[in-house]
């Protein structure tokens, strides 16, 4: 039995750079039949179109990567499916609404190749037919507004680049689509955010690329998956009134924002500029070789992500933030003197690490609900009033934990949703207007192994 190498060797992998002219004039693109069906929806569509206005003035701008079995003379598509499909009806869209009207000879003719060229796949799946036609509609309203200039679409057709990879044996065509898209793992979605973060650094701070990315880099995929998935994607998006179940590609977007250099001078924006450039202006003052001082950026959980540097930036704070969170043997942060907590604080933190029940999956969704909201709380409003926060975040959380004998994602998720306090602490000025806030009593108990959680909420009288 002859075992095949991991990884293909380099006669099995035709790697190139294509336009996306050049992507789309290949007739031998194919969609084998089994292809998931095509999911991409409005959202997908005008995220593509922001970033044609956002890169539109750079050389070239990358779109991702395109994965093909090669089978002859077709190119099966293994990964890209989604993009390719909807290149496909922007060029559509843009030969039937735009071609005619052009100035530019060379446009007219490349939308005239292509138009000819172009493969023109049938669909069996009800879920796509029905995405492509709303998606061929809402490129249509993009592209024929006047706003959408012969500048973008040259710069769509001739500046947007794929980078393609094509192997000749399919498994390894399939492992091959694995180990760049990590498919199906936690990590898939931050690994995107840094591909793209990387893309967005402007090019005053591109000498500082190495060092701000270095924490990153050093640290393990599983710390960064779960930074995201259990902490930063559930705190944004809960403060929001959204649900936060699970953190997958689609969600990226929570965590892209503005670039300094190409966003407009919107009114909102300003007080975010003027943070941003005071913050490089104060620590690169000649004073800070002599005091040694250096100004933090102000990051906050729920505020609008600074892409590119800051991003990077804002993702090293909060790993030491959650860091710190966690190697605490109370499960709290060592700034919290423990002895100098008062009220039932003190006996909460120490009772969550020590009851019996606190390792089971219900339990561990609930202490989830915990962790956040008191990180997002200290995030806020620092270590002040932080007795009574603990307490009131302790008895919303935990009450979710005594009233059911099971607790499951779906049930962390809707609890946070029902009586929502990420919003309310989110929308707080000052810490009594969270703390000061009333739960109610619980009158019924269905959980096991949980004695010295209902013990604590007996003696805070909110268990009847």
């Amino acid at each position: 039995m002859i075992l095949k190498s991991a990884k293909p060797t380099s006669h099995d992998l035709d790697a190139q750079i294509l336009t996306v002219k050049e992507l789309l004039a290949d007739r031998s693109l194919a969609i084998p039949v089994y292809q998931r069906p095509y999911k991409w929806t409005g959202k997908n569509v005008n995220q593509l179109f922001n970033d044609i206005a956002t890169h539109k003035d750079k050389s070239s701008y990358r779109l991702g990567t395109i994965v093909f079995h090669q089978e002859e003379d077709r190119k099966n598509i293994v990964d890209g499916q989604q993009r390719i499909i909807t290149l496909l009806l922007a060029v559509r869209a843009l030969s039937t609404l735009r071609k005619d009207k052009l100035d530019r000879k060379d446009l007219k003719e490349h939308l005239s190749l292509l138009e000819r060229d172009m493969i023109s796949p049938s669909f069996k799946s009800e879920i796509s037919k029905a995405n492509i036609y709303s998606n061929y509609l809402e490129i249509c309203r993009i592209v024929d507004r006047s706003d959408f200039t012969e500048e973008h679409i040259d710069f769509l057709l001739n500046k947007c680049e794929v980078v393609t990879f094509a192997l000749k044996d399919i498994s390894e065509a399939f492992q091959f689509f694995d180990s760049q898209n990590a498919r199906g793992r936690d990590l898939e979605p931050h690994d995107l955010l840094k591909a793209y973060h990387l893309r967005e650094f402007s090019s005053n701070d591109e000498e500082l690329k190495a060092t701000t990315v270095s924490r990153w880099e050093n640290t393990e995929t599983k710390e960064l998956a779960t930074l995201f998935s259990q902490y930063l994607y559930r705190i944004r998006n809960w403060s929001k009134g959204a649900s936060a179940r699970y953190f997958g590609k689609e969600d990226t977007g929570l965590f892209k924002g503005v670039n300094m250099e190409t966003v407009a001078h919107y009114p909102y924006i300003e007080q975010l500029r003027m943070v941003h450039h005071f913050v490089d202006h104060y620590n690169q003052q000649y004073e800070r070789k002599v005091d040694g001082h250096a100004l933090g950026f102000p990051f906050h959980l729920d505020q609008i992500i600074i892409n590119g540097r800051r991003f990077f930036e804002m993702i090293a704070h909060y790993q030491a933030m959650v860091t710190e969170y966690n190697k605490c043997p109370t499960g709290s942060f060592q700034l919290i003197a423990l002895d100098k907590l008062d009220g039932y604080a003190k006996n909460i933190l120490e009772a969550l690490n020590t009851y019996e029940g606190r390792n089971r999956t219900g339990d561990r969704y609930v202490r989830t609900i915990f962790d956040c909201l008191l990180i997002y709380y200290i995030d806020k409003f620092g270590l002040v009033e932080i007795s009574r926060a603990i307490e009131k975040i302790f008895i919303w959380s935990f009450s979710l934990r005594l009233k059911m004998q099971v607790v499951q994602l779906a049930s962390m998720d809707n609890h946070v949703l029902e009586n929502n306090l990420f919003k309310l602490i989110k929308d707080a000025i000052r810490p009594g207007d969270f703390i000061n806030c009333t739960l109610p009593v619980l009158r019924e108990k269905r959980s096991t192994k949980t004695e010295e959680i209902e013990s604590l909420f007996r003696e805070m009288r909110y268990y009847e």
